[in-house]
Formats: structure tokens, sequence, C-alpha cells
């Protein structure tokens, strides 16, 4: 799988959150690889659950400093498919040592217009670009 492809089924889990107690979690992580509509191997699961936990061990960090950079915006008024996808950018641009922060934010955008609304790509550009 790709790292595009990884970063794409990172998001989906990562989505869950939004409709889930983190106590589920658990579950919904064994449902969404059981559920799966691409065939994700070993080495590929273990890649996605890993990335999911440490960005989960960063989440407070990460939605305040979203909160925080986002003028005129809090994480609780951006769409969940933004959010996401911003939580993503923001650790990769802070927490991952292994994306150089243009691959983030170039990635995050092309996310974005997969799975956001029609502004949502500008949108999630304008937030990860305060982040570099």
């Amino acid at each position: 799988m790709t790292r595009s492809a990884l970063r794409e089924q990172v998001f989906k889990l990562l989505f869950r959150i939004e409709f889930n107690s983190i106590e589920d979690m658990k579950e919904q992580c064994g449902l969404f690889f059981d559920d799966s509509d691409v065939n994700i191997s070993d080495k590929d699961s273990a890649y996605i659950r890993d990335k999911y936990d440490r960005i989960m061990e960063h989440k407070e960090e990460i939605d305040a400093a979203i909160d925080e950079k986002a003028k005129g915006w809090t994480t609780e008024r951006m769409s969940k498919v933004d959010l996401t996808i911003i939580r993503l950018g923001v650790y990769e641009i802070l927490y991952d040592d292994d994306v150089p922060a243009g691959v983030a934010i170039n990635e995050a955008v092309e996310l974005a217009k997969r799975f956001g609304q029609d502004e949502s790509y500008s949108f999630v550009n304008a937030v990860l670009a305060k982040f570099v």
C-alpha cells in the first residue's frame, strides 16, 4: 500500500472518534479492519494502528494547537471531516519526522478534495500553513 493510501486509511479510522466514545474505539478499530473495503496486509494494518495510536496520544495537544492557530475557528465549529484531516496533518507536521511538512500539507489537501466539501481543501491548506 502506498503512503497516500495508508494515510487515507488512518484518516478513515481517525474519523470514527467523532462518532464513538474513546472507550468504544478499541472495538471500532477491530471493526474497521474487519469491514475494510480494501485488502490491508498485516504490515499495513500495524502501521495504521500505530499511527492512529500516536495521534490519539497527542490529540489534546493537537486540538489545542489547532484552536490557537485557526483564528476565528475552534475545533468544535469545524466540520468533522476537515477537523480529522487537520488533526492528521498537524500530527505529521509536529510529531512525525518521517513526513516533511510540505508533504503533510499536500496530502491533507488531497484528502480534503476527496472527502471534504467544495472549499474544504483551501480551509485545510490555510490552517496547516500556519504550522510551518
